[in-house]
């Protein structure tokens, strides 16, 4: 992956941390896109999809078909839903954490337990919107105490660049919910 820098937003998402330690040894990018499971890439497909969906959504939309893009509206949030259930069933309880912030770069979420630095994790990113997960392997970049807990951040070391898409898009989601949020509360 590049060194290239993303920006970061902070955002409350469901992450599977599995600590692998220092010693560990990123897999081959072939052995590590065979590991991924399948409901991930179907989930990364899914995503890909909906943007050729949303720009013949518009097209109909100008057309005025309100019902047809009613009910692909309504078949694209049954199968939203039926692929959330599918990644809930990839959640892990013993690897779950919560993040403060993400980007297409890194990710940092709250331990209860110090991390060594540049050890490595494998991680699932449960994403909201748009629907997905990713799949992938990071490195402990920071490890601060915070309170009572530590605030740590991982940079993302084998990632495929659909989901680093994804993430990108997913962190764009998140801003301008919040620059609404802010305009909205400006107007008030």
């Amino acid at each position: 992956m590049t060194d290239q820098e993303y920006f970061t937003v902070h955002h409350t998402m469901t992450a599977n941390i599995e600590p692998l330690g220092k010693a560990f040894s990123l897999p081959s990018r072939e052995l590590f896109e065979g590991e991924i499971p399948a409901p991930f890439i179907v989930a990364s497909e899914f995503s890909q999809l909906d943007h050729l969906n949303e720009n013949a959504r518009l097209e109909l939309k100008n057309s005025d078909f309100k019902h047809v893009v009613q009910l692909l509206d309504n078949q694209n949030s049954k199968l939203n839903l039926l692929l959330t259930f599918m990644l809930s069933q990839q959640d892990d309880p013993k690897y779950r954490f919560q993040t403060t912030s993400f980007g297409a770069s890194q990710f940092t979420y709250r331990s209860s337990e110090s991390v060594g630095l540049e050890s490595y994790a494998r991680v699932k990113l449960f994403l909201e919107h748009p629907a997905a997960a990713i799949y992938c392997y990071a490195k402990v970049t920071d490890c601060q105490a915070d309170e009572e807990n530590y605030l740590v951040t991982l940079h993302y070391e084998l990632i495929r660049e659909p989901d680093q898409d994804l993430l990108i898009k997913a962190a764009l989601h998140q801003q301008q919910k919040l620059l609404r949020q802010r305009s909205l509360n400006r107007d008030r």
